[in-house]
């Protein structure tokens, strides 16, 4: 170290010193003074040729340097009286070969009003980074319990019963529903009820992140791990969610190479950071979701057999909302109240004629649809009462509509009556029901081509082609 001190021109040392610290003194063993800054003798209303030499006691009102000196003792941040005022000091021995030789001391603040104008910029800062600690903590928090699963047809209180009693086990959980019937609040709820309840829980989209990201993302990375890669290192979301839960919604749209790792995190409860060698012990609870039917993907050889047993040690199958309809006037009841306190309102109500036409609806979106057009009707509501004439078009049309296709599409596997349609060549008739099936997930999405492309269970971009197909 001092080899490499040593290659610092002499000359260079005193101004290096000033700038690192505006006001500093260093002394010997018997508190001579033999170096003091410009910064500082002008603070103490004297000069650095009036000062050097001097015993640290005829210079400095109320110095303890020479005392420092002498015990070896460090004094930080001690407040000292300094003409007529209090400056806040640090001083430090200097000890060389075990032995003290010296002291330094700096100045870090010249009066209580320049510590408190530094307090002020510092506590500013605090309190941000107070923010945003309490919302990552939040964020790995989960927000729903089983009261916020609202519903009391037999099916999905079959579904409910059965997550709560599963919650309390560290057992995996496969959520099966079509999307928008609430699988990650089940997920929440779960977790919320087990014994991990005050422990993280994060919820990760596998569909969200492409694929050359998925694997830093869950397992975090080094250093230098790859081009782009932040510098130091990274903790992953199984490492961020340790010794709680992970949700891992949509795992059927996780590519095959990271369904091998993500098995060897179930199998052998460790992880690899991307660029790592070091293997990190991980205790996680995982609950996954998906809208696919893995059993079918397993079968073509898109979702890795062993990991769908693992995952599939508990399965709860949501309900699609068309197979509990008698939630709905229920479920429409607690999404009003979610959304006054969004519009700041209160007492909105549903005419009995839209409660008929919500019940007639088939909602291929799930209840995420049904909010959806709730939000829309609150919107354009001017008095209290939710009218026919607040609905989105296509649900106020949908009775003619149907008098005219005969027909009640469903976007996954519903049967369709085509029989006043024209015999004409297959492939038309085939078009006339893929134009309708668009047509209907584009308005149960309010027009977001991303959700009803997942509803049809194809890609954003085929959507794109068809839609351009069909002039929608």
């Amino acid at each position: 170290m001092y080899q490499v001190f040593d290659k610092v021109p002499f000359n260079w040392h005193e101004q290096i010193i000033n700038l690192l610290s505006e006001r500093t003194v260093v002394v010997d063993r018997d508190g001579i003074i033999l170096y003091i800054s410009d910064a500082y003798c002008e603070f103490l209303g004297t000069t650095v040729e009036n000062s050097l030499y001097k015993h640290t006691s005829e210079v400095i009102e109320n110095s303890r340097m020479h005392i420092v000196a002498k015990t070896g003792q460090k004094e930080l941040a001690a407040v000292q009286p300094i003409n007529g005022s209090e400056m806040i000091a640090n001083r430090y021995p200097i000890i060389i070969d075990g032995e003290v030789v010296g002291a330094v001391g700096t100045v870090m603040f010249r009066s209580p009003e320049e510590w408190q104008m530094y307090n002020r910029r510092i506590q500013h800062l605090v309190e941000e980074l107070k923010y945003y600690k309490s919302k990552i903590q939040l964020d790995l928090r989960s927000k729903y319990q089983f009261n916020d699963l609202i519903g009391s047809s037999t099916i999905f209180s079959s579904a409910k019963d059965l997550a709560k009693r599963i919650s309390k086990n560290n057992s995996s959980v496969l959520l099966v529903g079509e999307s928008g019937t609430g699988k990650e609040l089940f997920a929440h709820s779960i977790h919320n009820d087990s014994h991990r309840a005050g422990l993280p829980f994060v919820a990760i989209n596998c569909a969200s992140i492409p694929d050359h990201l998925l694997e830093s993302e869950l397992f975090g990375y080094e250093d230098g791990a790859f081009t782009g890669a932040k510098k130091g290192r990274k903790k992953g979301q199984f490492e961020l969610a340790n010794n709680g839960t992970i949700f891992l919604d949509e795992i059927g749209d996780m590519p095959l190479s990271m369904q091998s790792k993500l098995l060897r995190v179930l199998q052998e409860k460790e992880i690899h950071r991307v660029g790592g060698q070091k293997s990190i012990q991980v205790n996680v609870r995982i609950i996954a979701a998906t809208h696919r039917d893995l059993e079918k993907m397993v079968e073509e050889g898109k979702f890795r057999r062993d990991l769908y047993y693992r995952l599939n040690v508990i399965i709860i199958e949501i309900p699609p909302l068309r197979k509990r309809k008698e939630d709905i006037e229920l479920i429409s009841k607690g999404l009003l109240k979610k959304l006054e306190n969004k519009f700041f309102r209160k007492g909105i109500e549903l005419s009995p004629e839209v409660m008929e036409k919500l019940t007639q609806h088939s909602w291929p979106g799930n209840i995420r649809e049904l909010e959806n057009v709730l939000e829309r009707s609150i919107n354009v509501l001017d008095g209290q009462t939710i009218k026919v004439g607040h609905l989105p078009l296509y649900l106020r049309d949908q009775e003619r509509e149907n008098s005219n296709f005969e027909k009640a599409v469903t976007i996954r596997g519903c049967s369709t009556e085509l029989s006043s349609l024209p015999i004409q060549p297959l492939k038309d008739t085939l078009a006339i029901v893929e134009k309708k099936a668009i047509e209907n997930a584009i308005k149960a999405t309010n027009g977001n081509k991303l959700e009803a492309a997942k509803f049809l269970d194809i890609s954003k971009t085929n959507l794109y082609e068809k839609c351009k197909t069909y002039n929608l």
